[in-house]
């Protein structure tokens, strides 16, 4: 069968890895459907391609200013960076606006000249805006999925003005159907069911059923926790990427 592109094809999938129908796996479909999303889970937390990173621009709304707290997407897992509000220095809104100040007295000309100085010049003017402006803090978490930042929400934003946020969603398997054929998730997946079905079944152990046949659930348990351990350490060794900074 070709590799599993939908929830209900790697669910068959695991089966058959494990016996069925040859063997009768005694796991309930509920049992299935939570292992399931034990591994989706576990897939968005550690693998480089469980999430993306996206810019996500939202505009304010009368709510947040209320609020003080802007409602992110429940897909939205952590927030590296907020875009500047209110740039005092730089912006287009301000009679201070040094870009403006630079090209009215012509200070540069950058048509025709070197744009060394130029650069240098707006790095400049960037120190000033984060010493005397500086950074809006932020505070999010994905469990709540409210971005706090830190600012006066009566004064330092209006109605209507857009934030834009630098930060990690999920992958959504339903709409990009190649995580459910991952090569990682199909191993793990199965290995996570296998520990259910030795679960289940070591509830019965030294139990003899017709024909002189032995239920060792706890041999297929610790095989099943073998495997799993082995998959997390690859996991982590070969499909997470560097710690950085992250809130979420």
């Amino acid at each position: 069968m070709a590799i599993p592109t939908t929830r209900e094809q790697l669910k068959d999938y695991c089966l058959r890895r494990l016996g069925s129908p040859v063997l009768h796996i005694n796991i309930d479909n509920d049992q299935l459907e939570d292992r399931i999303d034990d591994a989706l889970q576990y897939y968005r937390d550690y693998h480089y391609d469980g999430s993306q990173r996206t810019f996500y621009r939202h505009s304010v709304t009368q709510a947040d200013r209320d609020n003080k707290y802007i409602t992110m997407p429940e897909d939205f897992i952590g927030v590296i960076d907020i875009m500047d509000i209110g740039d005092s220095s730089v912006g287009t809104n301000s009679l201070f606006n040094l870009r403006y100040q630079m090209h009215m007295n012509d200070l540069f000309d950058i048509s025709a000249a070197n744009m060394a100085p130029y650069v240098m010049a707006m790095r400049h003017v960037e120190t000033i805006e984060e010493i005397f402006v500086g950074k809006q803090l932020y505070r999010f978490n994905q469990h709540i999925n409210q971005l706090h930042i830190d600012m006066d929400w009566e004064y330092d934003i209006e109605v209507g003005t857009y934030v834009v946020i630098d930060g990690y969603r999920v992958v959504d398997p339903n709409v990009y159907s190649g995580i459910w054929g991952d090569r990682w998730v199909l191993r793990y997946t199965t290995a996570l069911i296998k520990r259910q079905w030795g679960e289940n079944i070591s509830k019965f152990a030294n139990m003899q059923l017709p024909g002189g046949v032995v239920l060792d659930g706890v041999r297929i348990l610790q095989d099943a926790n073998s495997e799993i351990d082995k998959l997390e350490e690859e996991m982590i060794s070969s499909y997470s990427l560097p710690v950085s900074d992250m809130t979420g």
